[in-house]
This record gives structure tokens, sequence and C-alpha cells, in this order.
């Protein structure tokens, strides 16, 4: 176990709580949400999807000046274990990047290529693999797919599904989201989205993929000594919606349809990397995918909010590679221990060695079981390149 009265553990344990209380502060999706979607869609559809909406953006918090300073000042060279420097020094340059990232939102290709760097963008195989999906019917989905469960009605569902975990979150609704529900990792809060209409369809996506894994690794990466566990590694995002989606896939409520939303994701990106505006990757959804235009609005307010915001397009590559890691017999729960990233797993083994981690109390629980029955959705997965 880790010896504290060391100067080098102590100078470890010192910086992680220094860089957990900056990073508390920037909560990227807080700010990236535009504030005004509703009425902003209205004018889109009204100028017959030829004007690009003009999003407002909710005001940052924080001096942002100050807080690279801060990250920047951290006495690294102190964290005597060459693995463990390496590692806080990707940590600093990850959440600098993510800072500037919040405060470019709103300035269009100066927020993009800040997403560019944090997120990346889709390869030619990530488009291609989008675009085997979308050759698939998802006619044979249409059961449960009705819309019917209010927020209120939803939320009653989350908390019941919650009952399987040994822990409690808060649960608030919001008029101002891109998605149609979301963890905020920082409060322990899963947010929905109360202009949408849920269907039995989603409320079984959605409870495993928030809950089963969103809220099971932040609850997971707040038993650690290391705060790192519970803000999140660099580049943890693709892992974490790849985990998410995958938990979709063992609890056999991954469809056709909601891998063709993934690979619309991956599609609406893309156009951005082109640097189509708004309205072009929305018809580009709408017409050429035949997407109706609620769906396609969605989508495409999630690739360009900001200015162009490039993470949608992990959802997929993340699904194949954690479900690449299963079938090769990996440990899944080295995946769960917090908000944590796949390059970074013998990092993590490493940790838990050496006593700077714990195994997970929580984990999900569609992972214990193989519950998927579509045979399509195998297929699918087992040929994503």
């Amino acid at each position: 176990m880790m010896n504290d009265s060391t100067v080098a553990t102590k100078a470890l344990l010192e910086i992680d709580n220094y860089l957990d209380n900056l990073i508390k502060k920037i909560e990227l999706l807080s700010y990236v949400n535009p504030i005004n979607i509703e009425s902003e869609k209205e004018k889109f559809f009204a100028s017959k999807y030829l004007t690009d909406p003009e999003f407002i953006y909710p005001e940052m918090d924080f001096d942002k000046f100050n807080l690279h300073r801060e990250f920047f000042s951290q006495p690294l060279e102190l964290i005597e274990d060459e693995r463990l420097r390496n590692l806080y020094e990707d940590i600093t340059y990850a959440y600098s990047g993510l800072i500037q990232c919040i405060e470019t939102i709103g300035e269009g290709r100066k927020f993009y290529y800040n997403s560019l760097r944090s997120f990346g963008t889709p390869t030619e195989q990530d488009v291609e693999n989008a675009k085997f999906i979308l050759h698939f019917s998802d006619d044979e989905d249409a059961e449960n797919e009705e819309p019917k469960y209010d927020c209120k009605s939803a939320e009653q569902i989350f908390r019941e599904y919650g009952k399987n975990y040994d822990f409690s979150f808060d649960i608030k609704h919001s008029s101002t989201m891109g998605a149609i529900a979301m963890v905020l990792n920082n409060i322990k809060t899963l947010v929905i989205n109360s202009n949408h209409t849920f269907s039995e369809a989603e409320m079984n996506i959605l409870t495993n993929h928030e809950i089963g894994v969103h809220m099971v690794t932040t609850m997971n990466g707040l038993l650690h000594p290391l705060k790192i566990f519970s803000h999140g590694f660099p580049n943890y995002e693709e892992t974490q919606e790849g985990l998410a989606v995958f938990s979709e896939y063992m609890s056999g409520n991954l469809t056709i349809k909601r891998l063709k939303e993934l690979a619309y994701r991956v599609i609406a990106v893309d156009s951005l990397a082109k640097g189509y505006p708004f309205s072009k990757t929305f018809r580009l959804l709408h017409n050429n995918y035949d997407l109706n235009r609620e769906e396609a609005f969605y989508i495409t307010v999630r690739a360009h909010r900001g200015g162009g915001f490039t993470k949608d397009y992990l959802y997929l590559s993340g699904l194949k590679k954690v479900y690449n890691y299963h079938k090769e017999g990996k440990d899944l729960s080295v995946l769960l221990t917090g908000k944590v990233c796949l390059d970074y797993s013998e990092d993590i083994k490493y940790l838990l060695e050496k006593g700077y981690a714990v195994k997970p109390k929580h984990y999900t629980q569609s992972f214990y079981e193989n519950s998927n029955t579509n045979k399509r959705v195998e297929f699918i997965l087992n040929n994503l390149k």
C-alpha cells in the first residue's frame, strides 16, 4: 500500500487534489449546450433549412487566464515515479485544452480547432463504418418506439432502475440541453430534457447507458485516493461512451435504430470537419439520408454547437474498441474504476498495485451476462473495421 509519509507520495496527493479543485470549475457540457435551441429550431424550419441558427451559450463563471496559470504552476517534478509524472503531465495538457475549448465557445472555427485538439475527428474508417451501418433497415425496431413518458414519468423509471445500485444521485430537469439525458459528473446528477417525451426503447437504452455506466463510473471514481479517477483521465470520453453503449448492447437494448443514430453523429461530425455550415450538415442528414427533420436537427446541433464540437463521433469508435476488448476476454472492471481511458489500462493496473487506486465497488449490471439476441446487431459489431 502507499506510504503517505514519503515526500513523493505527499507531493502526488497534493498535486492531484489541487488539480481536482481546478477541474471542478470546467464541466464543458455545462457551457457548450445552447440555451435557445427550441426558438432557433423554429426559425431554422421557417427558413426552409437555409439560415443557420444563431445560438446563445451560458456565461463562463471562471477566470480563464488564472486557471491556465494555476494548471501549469504545479511542481510535477516532485512526483518521483516517472510513470505517474508522465500521467500527470498528460492530465495537465488535456485539461488546459478543455479550458481553451470553453473560452472559445461560440467563436466558430476557433472553438472547432480547440475541440479538434481535445477530441480529434473521424478517420475515413470511422466514416466507412458509419455508412456500413446506414445500409441496414431499422424497420424491425419499430416496437417500443412510441413516445409515452414525460420527464416526470421518466424520472420515476430512472429512480426505480437506480435501486439496482448501492448509491444515490440527484435528478434535475432542463429545457436547454442538446441531449435527452446526461450525467453531470461533478454534481452526481442526472439531467433529463423536459422538452422530450421518452419511448420505452429510449428508457431501456438510457437507464443502462446513463446510470449503468456514467453514474457507476462517477461513483466508483470517488472512492480512490487519487481524484483523477473522478474528474477523468485524458481522452476518457471515447472509453466512457463506448462502455455506455456497450451496456445497451449487453442488456439486450441496442437496436439497429440506435446504431444508426450513432452513425449519423459520425456523418454530422465529418460534415463539420469538411467545413460545411449547420444548414448543409442538416440537409445532408435530412435529404440524403432521409432522417426526419427533428432528429436531423438535434444531431446537427450536437455536432455544430459551440462552433463545432467533434466529440460525437467517439460513441461508435468507443463502442467498437470496448466490444473488441471484451471479446478478447479482458477485464471490464478496470474500465469501470472511474472516468478512465482504455489507453491507460496498464497505468490503472499499476495504480491499483501501488495502492493509489481501489477496485470498483459498483459494477454495471448488464456486464454480468450478455442478453443481446439481435443477430443483425451482433453482425454489425463483428464487422466494424
